[in-house]
């Protein structure tokens, strides 16, 4: 089976490939193609992945190119995980929001728009090459804003395109670790869109053990969203938010603090992988080595400000692993070899939430065979999530129709319609700043 990674050169690509290696049951992926417009950073990732390789029979083979057509043809999965813009890009787009006063994070508020419009056009040009290139292909997007950019794929792939995100996963995971269960054995009844969801419940052998939960305040703060959002607010809600719904509820403790931060969390990375890629080009350097070192770090500081400003305190140890690369590979097996299997997806919401129409993406448990991902049934979202699920929906449209019609007033109007964003001057003059930063936004007119 044939696997292609477009943005292969990206620094989380030794995380699937190393669950590939995992992987030893029959019809496994035995080719990776890696794609990336950069080919630099293509061979510092395919040092890694030789290294990680080493000593491991049958590994699955490893091209790299810079030609997309190349890498899709005969593609029988296709990973998206490209960065319109760069790390470059991302310090640019939380700079210029904090500037205003809003926040500028990669896929959340200001900066979440900026990065739509910019990845969108690219993502749809790569959806109609797929479709035209390798029409029986399974797309698995990766890109951020993910629900954005996977319904922007579905408008020309249907439902051959499935986002993922491993933030549902570890929240999950966390939870059902605190009551004692095995999260092999739990059901997360899990409901939103992309890095805007709510666990409402979570059920093991029937039971829903979420109200044991939210009835114990030494548990509540035992694990990392109950110390970020704090166990008062969780019992209001009756339900355990994404950890990026603090920026949400904490919005201005949060721009507070990215703005009184040394640096952005792009900026850091963006300086962070410049050295990693520097450092793993190096013929007398172990890739590996350097790749482990500079992930220990990434993952340590996620979400520090976040954490800083709630006195969270550091991140455990067991979510430290990651996990996206985990979602993607058992999404491929229950494709691939059919194998029944539940997993938290971005798909066409089909009906699924009833105040979204049909073609809305998604983030919700889904039965996964080898007709790809059906969403489950679920119990509709209460009054204070629906409006802002609704909202940011409303949002993640405009883009698309700004991206579609190259227009700056719908541009503008996606800016001032988020609820992250308090003025439509605001709005004018963040359109402005970003379109003059980005040579991926002079599109808009």
């Amino acid at each position: 089976m044939r696997l292609t990674i477009l943005g292969g050169g990206g620094f989380r690509v030794p995380l699937v490939y190393g669950a590939l290696l995992a992987d030893r049951a029959e019809g496994r992926v035995t080719e990776v193609v890696l794609h990336d417009l950069d080919a630099g950073r293509l061979h510092a990732v395919s040092r890694v992945l030789a290294e990680q390789a080493a000593g491991t029979a049958d590994a699955p083979r490893v091209s790299t190119t810079t030609d997309l057509d190349e890498a899709l043809r005969g593609a029988d999965f296709v990973f998206s995980a490209i960065r319109v813009g760069g790390l470059g890009g991302r310090a640019d787009d939380e700079r210029i929001a904090l500037a205003e006063g809003v926040l500028g994070q990669e896929t959340v508020g200001a900066g979440g728009v900026a990065y739509g419009l910019r990845t969108v056009p690219v993502a749809a040009g790569i959806a109609r090459r797929v479709a035209r290139l390798a029409p029986d292909a399974w797309v698995i997007n990766f890109t951020n804003p993910a629900g954005l950019v996977t319904e922007a794929m579905s408008r020309h792939l249907g439902d051959r395109v499935i986002g993922i995100c491993d933030s549902p996963v570890g929240l999950g995971r966390r939870l059902a670790r605190v009551l004692g269960v095995d999260p092999k054995d739990a059901f997360v009844d899990y409901v939103g869109l992309n890095h805007l969801g709510w666990v409402r419940g979570l059920r093991v052998a029937g039971r829903d053990e979420l109200p044991r939960l939210l009835a114990d305040p030494a548990l509540l703060g035992s694990f990392e969203e109950g110390r970020l959002f704090g166990p008062d607010w969780l019992r209001s809600l009756g339900a355990v938010p994404n950890e990026y719904l603090h920026y949400y509820y904490f919005n201005r403790e949060t721009v507070r603090a990215y703005q009184e931060a040394e640096r952005t969390r792009g900026a850091f990375l963006r300086d962070q992988q410049a050295r990693f890629y520097e450092e793993a080009g190096r013929p007398d350097v172990s890739a590996l080595r350097a790749w482990d070192r500079t992930r220990a770090e990434r993952e340590a500081t996620y979400m520090s400000e976040n954490r800083e400003t709630a006195g969270a305190g550091e991140r455990e140890e067991e979510d430290l692993s990651g996990g996206y690369e985990k979602v993607a590979l058992a999404l491929m097996r229950a494709i691939a070899r059919d194998e029944s299997a539940t997993l938290i997806l971005n798909v066409r919401n089909q009906g699924t939430l009833p105040t979204l129409d049909a073609d809305a993406v998604i983030e919700v448990p889904c039965l996964v065979d080898a007709n790809g991902a059906h969403p489950l049934a679920t119990a509709p979202l209460p009054a204070h999530a629906a409006g802002l699920v609704g909202s940011v929906k409303a949002v993640e449209r405009e883009v698309l129709a700004a991206a579609e019609t190259a227009s700056r007033a719908t541009a503008v109007k996606a800016f001032a319609l988020h609820p992250l964003v308090d003025s439509v001057n605001v709005a004018r003059d963040l359109t402005d700043a970003y379109i003059a930063a980005h040579p991926g936004l002079a599109y808009l007119k």
